[in-house]
């Protein structure tokens, strides 16, 4: 019999597809798990709107679903964006393991604009805050390009969405 605690466990094995280094569960866009009549239900919210790895995910859901008996029926859910405080702390944990500046939380309040350069990212290398802005645009339109002066490493930065 499938449960949902089986089905979070068989997510939690897929990589993101354009940061492997996490899980799509530990990324926060697994929002929910329903199981009724041998459907298991899954919700999820791409990091975002116009993300090129949504089919990629949506079937790597399905296929891990159909493994454990079960027909998927996988939604995307836009009425809530993905933000970054959505990432577990075991996911910031891989993230800065791997050379990723995990991004800053957000504070709470009225929404803000995303802030695009930060002067005190912490090296994910040495942990130093000497560090500067190479890039604003990274390979995935969440991540910047950083330099730390210390340890002289590029390292990438999740900005805080």
């Amino acid at each position: 019999m499938v449960t949902a605690e089986r089905v979070w466990e068989a997510l939690a094995e897929i990589p993101d597809p354009e940061i492997p280094v996490i899980s799509i569960v530990d990324l926060g866009v697994v929002r929910d798990v329903a199981i009724e009549n041998g459907t298991v239900r899954v919700e999820f919210t791409p990091t975002f709107l116009g993300c090129p790895a949504l089919e990629v995910m949506r079937d790597q859901m399905a296929e891990r679903i159909r493994e454990l008996g079960a027909e998927p029926e996988i939604e995307v859910v836009l009425d809530d964006s993905w933000s970054t405080d959505r990432i577990t702390p075991k996911g910031r944990e891989k993230l800065r393991a791997s050379g990723f500046a995990p991004p800053a939380p957000r504070r709470a309040g009225a929404p803000q604009l995303v802030q695009l350069q930060s002067n005190a990212f912490r090296c994910p290398y040495c942990n130093s805050t000497d560090t500067r802005l190479e890039n604003i645009f990274g390979p995935t339109p969440c991540r910047s390009l950083r330099y730390c002066e210390t340890c002289r490493q590029p390292f990438e930065q999740f900005k805080t969405i």
